[in-house]
């Protein structure tokens, strides 16, 4: 069956298809694991990680239309090529480890179906903003060669009764169409507490609409809900999950790590542990923004090369705004 696959990936790459490309390269994959030949596959592997960073093609297409709330006319989610894999992110090693093995178990659905055992393709991601959560959403699309499908909570909301839950069964309806990586982004809004007083009815029947749905799903999609606020989130919401994973905020060191991949070694390492230790207790967004801030800085000053005052003015900046 090789031959075939070889001639998907020769086609893929003459359409520039990067999805087609890579799951057919997959499919070579597992079939030399599944005979027994762990060093070749392991092979393949590390070479399609390594070129992930250089796609096929810029974009995965087609890209399909998104689901639509009919009352309003709205696209219910954005859907777009990951521009991010597991490797580009700062994570601790246990939840680096989860990842890595939920990517794993995921390609290997087929096996995993055919030997009875459940899936694990629920995922909710819970910790302060900024620290990565929807990063890892488009991370492991990017390491499964999937399109990222990101739930548009204000359009799944509508103010027509009865509406939302429509609009969660269509969005569900179009997970089962196609291997995505579904997120859905600010989860409490969909998942708060049935027992908040100021319910009249309307959010208890989300939530048990999303229960269902949640419950009944068998598509080929995995499903990934990130919150900030997981103690408004219902109790029965917590137990339908396969797994529930923390996303920390970052270290002292972690934060150092993100400067100075962001900055691509433009300044020394003293530096930026400077500039990583003023920046402690802060997300990981605060850190990719100030490393920016410091490019874009040193760019409008048309300066060869990046300063240490152009990291301490951003530096600055962002220890002035709030990221909470």
């Amino acid at each position: 069956m090789a031959g075939k696959h070889i001639k998907q990936m020769i086609t893929a790459y003459r359409d520039g298809d990067d999805l087609a490309f890579r799951r057919a390269a997959q499919a070579i994959i597992e079939e030399e694991e599944a005979k027994r030949h762990p060093a070749l596959a392991r092979e393949i592997r590390q070479l399609l990680a390594t070129a992930a960073g250089h796609a096929v093609s810029v974009d995965i297409t087609p890209v399909p239309n998104p689901p639509m709330d009919s009352e309003r006319d709205m696209p219910l989610a954005d859907i777009a090529s990951p521009r991010r894999y597991l490797r580009d992110l700062v994570l601790d090693g246990p939840l680096s480890r989860e990842l890595d093995l939920l990517v794993l178990e995921t390609r290997r659905w087929s096996e995993i179906d055919a030997a009875g055992l459940p899936r694990r393709q629920r995922l909710l991601l819970h910790g302060p903003p900024g620290c990565g959560k929807s990063s890892i959403a488009e991370a492991l699309a990017g390491d499964l060669g999937r399109l990222l499908v990101t739930v548009r909570v204000d359009a799944v909301m509508s103010s027509y009764l009865g509406e939302t839950a429509s609009n969660l069964r269509r969005l569900f309806d179009f997970a089962g169409t196609g291997p995505f990586v579904m997120l859905f982004d600010e989860f409490d809004a969909l998942g708060k507490d049935r027992g908040d007083p100021a319910d009249h009815g309307e959010l208890r029947r989300v939530v048990n609409a999303f229960l269902q749905l949640l419950d009944r799903f068998r598509g080929p999609s995995l499903l990934i809900a990130a919150t900030n606020h997981e103690a408004v989130l219902d109790y029965a919401l917590w137990r339908r999950f396969d797994d529930v994973l923390e996303v920390p905020p970052p270290t002292t060191e972690d934060l150092m790590r993100v400067l100075e991949a962001e900055l691509r070694g433009s300044l020394g390492p003293g530096i930026i542990h400077r500039a990583a230790e003023r920046l402690d207790g802060l997300p990981h967004a605060a850190a990719e923004r100030v490393a920016r801030d410091t490019l874009r800085a040193a760019l409008l000053d048309n300066s060869p090369q990046v300063t240490p005052s152009h990291l301490d003015e951003a530096v600055n900046r962002a220890l002035s705004r709030p990221w909470t």
